[in-house]
């Protein structure tokens, strides 16, 4: 199936490794021109030659830290400077840390939300400009299943990224007459290094082993495994090409069935 992605141009914010660099990676495949980011310039770097060796498309490295306020504008600048203009955006950034309401300080509240929801609303800003002339735009916001469904643990994600997704439902209504589609992709339970992280810290917390805790997590996935980064990369991409053009303002969960609610 041909997604109407050659030579498209490309911006996925926090794409160093993991989901981002799935989804950057699958974006090249399909014959678009990519730009990714991250915070570690000799890393970044390395995952573009990667995906670039792959497949034969221009990626470009925007080593830029968008937990930064004007750094999240700057790279979105900065990547459609590179890539001669913006057809799509996918936003995205690393997730705050892990804790309870008794263990997290106003602190941690003020850098997630400058982490998630800044950066995002500062990424928008920035490409809507060059969107508004692009023929196939398209914003797509990485969030989590726990925009529908919070996890225990993850009290600064499930504040937070909710938000997210009301402005994203916002952004939809606003934009959707102008031909820009908004959506978001709410990813369970991957296998990924943050995942990796969140599974030592539940252990560390609970006692157990990180071993333990994916076999807790696991049981409740009907599924019965974590997804891929792959698997998560095919459903993004096909959201932001044309061929799902008549998808707007909806929260696609990639979760395995975690997610147990109807709507």
């Amino acid at each position: 199936m041909d997604l109407g992605l050659k030579d498209a141009k490309v911006f996925v914010a926090a794409s160093r490794s993991g989901l981002g660099a799935a989804a950057a990676r699958r974006f090249s495949l399909e014959g678009a021109h990519v730009a990714i980011n991250g915070r570690n310039a000799d890393m970044l770097h390395a995952t573009a030659q990667a995906i670039q060796a792959e497949s034969s498309n221009p990626v470009y490295a925007i080593p830029v830290d968008i937990s930064e306020r004007q750094g999240a504008f700057d790279a979105v600048q900065q990547a459609a400077e590179r890539l001669g203009g913006l057809d799509i955006l996918v936003t995205n950034a690393g997730g705050p840390p892990a804790g309870t309401f008794e263990t997290l300080h106003l602190k941690d509240w003020d850098k997630a939300y400058e982490l998630l929801l800044v950066s995002f609303v500062q990424m928008v800003k920035a490409a809507l400009p060059y969107l508004e002339k692009s023929e196939r735009a398209a914003i797509l916001a990485i969030t989590s299943l726990t925009v529908k469904q919070p996890a225990d643990g993850l009290l600064l994600s499930n504040t937070i990224r909710a938000g997210i997704a009301g402005l994203v439902k916002t952004l939809a209504n606003e934009y959707g007459p102008l031909g820009i589609r908004v959506n978001a992709i709410l990813p369970g339970w991957t296998a990924t290094e943050r995942v990796e992280e969140l599974l030592k810290h539940r252990a560390a917390m609970n006692d157990t082993t990180p071993e333990l805790e994916r076999a807790q997590r696991i049981r409740h996935i009907p599924l019965g495994r974590m997804g891929t980064p792959e698997e998560f990369a095919n459903v993004a991409v096909f959201l932001c090409s044309p061929a799902a053009g008549y998808i707007h303002g909806a929260m696609i969960p990639v979760d395995g069935g975690e997610i147990r609610s109807t709507m």
